[in-house]
């Protein structure tokens, strides 16, 4: 039988939860996650624990925060004054908007507060600085 190895491709079926048990994303009820292992096409954790795994195995496994979307970092959330945007926006806590930061790289950031002068924004990854545990069930390895 065929084990994950560097360069195979894995098509396997996940659930992703917080330390509190809340799902925080799922493969299952729609197709299987496919990613070719070393591609780095998933965070390096994911990929680690599923190496050695064959066709049928399940497996549950928790990523430290530092090995999936690493620590939330306080220089990443900033107040902006509301006159910096146009005045169409309605801004609403939690909605997500795209900036561009650097020639044409592009943050998704969340409004974390709003108040009648400024917006603060967040342009960590929603997931930083939270352990995610996984539980895979390995669908084909080839």
């Amino acid at each position: 039988m065929i084990k994950a190895a560097q360069g195979s491709t894995v098509l396997l079926h996940y659930t992703g939860t917080l330390e509190d048990g809340t799902e925080f994303d799922s493969s299952r009820g729609g197709d299987p996650l496919q990613f070719t292992v070393g591609g780095g096409e998933v965070i390096p954790g994911f990929e680690e624990a599923v190496v050695g795994m064959a066709q049928g195995e399940t497996k549950t496994f928790t990523i430290p925060a530092d090995e999936a979307y690493g620590p939330r970092r306080d220089d990443l959330v900033m107040q902006v004054a509301r006159d910096q945007f146009p005045p169409e926006i309605d801004f609403a806590v939690g909605q997500q908007y795209p900036v561009e930061v650097n020639e044409g790289q592009v943050v998704l950031v969340t409004v974390a507060a709003l108040d009648d002068e400024t917006v603060t924004l967040d342009a960590n990854h929603p997931l930083a600085g939270k352990d995610l545990t996984f539980a895979v069930e390995v669908v084909t390895v080839a």
